[in-house]
């Protein structure tokens, strides 16, 4: 099982004491509405989490509420569809070098800190979508190319 990202992982160290602890889920489950708002969440999710999948496209719960109710606090292959997976592991990758978290970076703020003070708002999603999305566009461009494109290049 591969595992993007883990809300333990974010508000355990330097997480603001301040902050609820949803808040260091706040960018994976800003991508896990993004998932099934595209359609790309997996069937194991869409079936045994149907409610929850059902809200999120309705705008009446977070995708953060559905990552620390369905999903154990973790995103993990086993909640994206196979092309879910596959951009994921291009996009989110390893959370140390990570594109998405760069785009989050870029329109949330820079500052480790600044992370955990994003509010698990449908507006803060609406601003960091975009970005998701014309990364999303951007891949499946590059992916349709045909091989002989890419020969000497």
């Amino acid at each position: 099982m591969t595992t993007y990202d883990r809300a333990d992982w974010h508000y355990g160290g330097s997480f603001p004491p301040s902050q609820p602890r949803e808040n260091g889920g706040s960018h994976i489950g800003f991508f896990l509405a993004w998932a099934i708002c595209s359609g790309l969440e997996s069937e194991l999710l869409r079936t045994e989490s149907q409610n929850a999948v059902a809200a999120v496209r309705a705008r009446k719960v977070t995708g953060t509420r559905v990552l620390f109710d369905e999903c154990d606090e973790k995103l993990t292959d086993d909640f994206l569809s196979d092309e879910g997976n596959a951009f994921a592991t291009v996009y989110y990758g390893d959370p140390k070098s990570s594109p998405y978290l760069e785009d989050y970076a870029r329109t949330f703020g820079r500052m480790e800190t600044d992370r955990y003070r994003i509010r698990d708002t449908w507006e803060n999603y609406d601003l960091i979508a975009p970005a998701i999305t014309d990364a999303y566009e951007q891949w499946k461009r590059r992916r349709a190319r045909p091989w002989w494109r890419f020969w000497g290049e």
